[in-house]
């Protein structure tokens, strides 16, 4: 048992901060499987960003730092997505602030607003997909992240036009930039005039410019009451005091739903193909529970999928008074991260944990404190529905229009793009065109490969 002053630390490696760290940022998927092997459920670790840690796999323990107040434990100072997305976004929020905020932008992202994204989803996916090349190999990752960027353009900025292409040529340049720098805090400083922090505070003062005018183009619209884009419900909503959202807290908060939704969904999709790809009886009915309307296995290949290839590891909160956690007593100024992809791999929680096998979640939504690719608590990802519905018509809308071949070819690897886990070749895919659509035969859903399939 470690000991921090009065409070009580559990076992963990005695290996210098940096080396630990750079064992972390090279292989953290790796590292934190084998310190929970090692040292058990809870795992003190001392990094260069967070400083004395204590890496958690143990969903009660998990259970209790969710359901902490959020006076003791804060999800927004210290994060390295703070300086990214602005002072106004979640990630930089904590208390009272945090929560005034999301009771405000809930409704956007619930109930019967959401369905009124669906077309809009399909839409970008059929256009996207028609640009498919047939019979040859491609990675999807890339017009997965154009359909959600698009996607997320229409229904949450409401732009379109000019606005709309604008946003679409900043966006990619400005997101690929900020999820690099959230890795390397100290690159968050200004080193001249060709430094990438230089570069990055020149792209988001073109992007606050263009929320500028998208607000304003906005305001100006006689139908504003009527539109349903997150923007024009973000400019009529008001807080407990009557107040309106400031315009700079509408561009950081507008940046942070495009980057947890943008690049973390499509690289789902890419991993929903990478595993589809390796398991064709799986591919295979879902074919035909799409041809025939139904959406219950889909819904459990998306949890699946999301259990052995989550694009975000964990979640992270700093201890801002000293917390009792299980025998434990953290003290103020150390992180609680949460190790989701032990969870996710824990044989005590999941029956053969390294099988891809979505009929686990048919029929049943996954535990809460067991299933953590969107994290929890009151800080669980706003977006999280929007990005469920997202992935669910973009693959719908991909196993309606295309047979996807299968493949004997090893899985591809995990590699870390900044904020998200990606398929190290993109999720590759080789697809052709069902002819007759939805009316395909269903024995012929699914091309046969060349050798035989990879089970894992």
């Amino acid at each position: 048992m470690g000991k921090f002053g009065d409070t009580r630390l559990p076992p963990g490696p005695k290996w210098p901060r940096l080396a630990q760290g750079l064992i972390f940022l090279v292989a953290q998927r790796q590292t934190a499987r084998m310190l929970q092997r090692r040292y058990g459920d809870a795992v003190t670790v001392r990094l260069p960003v967070f400083g004395t840690g204590v890496l958690l796999s143990d969903p009660e323990l998990i259970k209790q730092t969710f359901t902490a107040s959020p006076d003791v434990l804060y999800g927004g100072e210290g994060s390295p997505l703070g300086n990214i997305l602005g002072p106004g976004s979640f990630f930089s929020l904590d208390g009272p602030a945090h929560l005034r905020q999301r009771k405000l932008l809930l409704p956007p992202f619930h109930g019967e607003r959401m369905q009124s994204y669906e077309a809009i989803i399909e839409e970008e996916s059929l256009k996207e997909m028609a640009t498919w090349p047939e019979g040859q190999s491609f990675a999807t990752a890339e017009p997965f992240m154009r359909i959600t960027l698009n996607a997320i353009l229409r229904a949450v900025f409401g732009a379109q036009g000019r606005e709309l292409d604008a946003f679409r040529d900043l966006l990619p340049r400005l997101v690929t930039l900020g999820s690099r720098l959230t890795l390397l805090p100290i690159a968050q400083r200004d080193f001249g005039r060709l430094s990438p922090w230089t570069r990055f505070k020149a792209m988001r003062r073109e992007y606050d410019e263009l929320v500028g005018e998208l607000i304003a183009t906005a305001q100006a619209d006689p139908q504003l009451e009527e539109r349903a884009d997150v923007l024009a419900l973000m400019l009529r909503a008001r807080y407990d005091d009557g107040s309106p959202m400031e315009q700079s807290d509408i561009a950081d908060q507008l940046l942070t739903i495009l980057l947890a939704g943008h690049e973390t969904t499509a690289a789902t999709l890419a991993w929903a193909v990478e595993r589809l790809r390796r398991h064709p009886d799986v591919l295979r009915r879902l074919v035909e529970e799409t041809d025939a309307g139904g959406s219950e296995l889909r819904q459990a290949t998306i949890y699946e999928v999301q259990r052995v290839r989550p694009v975000i590891t964990g979640a992270s909160r700093l201890v801002k008074e000293p917390f009792e956690l299980g025998e434990w007593l953290l003290p103020r100024g150390s992180t609680v991260i949460v190790a989701g992809v032990n969870v996710h791999n824990d044989p005590r929680i999941y029956d053969r944990p390294g099988e891809f096998d979505p009929d686990r979640f048919v029929g049943q939504k996954p535990d809460t404190y067991k299933w953590i690719p969107f994290g929890g608590g009151t800080r669980r990802c706003i977006g999280a529905a929007f990005a469920n519905m997202e992935m669910d018509i973009v693959l719908r809308t991909l196993l309606r229009e295309f047979t996807l071949e299968q493949t004997g070819e090893r899985p591809e690897r995990q590699h870390h793009r900044g904020v998200a886990f990606v398929p190290a070749q993109g999720g590759r895919a080789i697809v052709t065109r069902r002819r007759s659509g939805a009316s395909t035969a269903r024995s012929g859903a699914v091309a046969e490969p060349a050798v035989a399939s990879v089970s894992s």
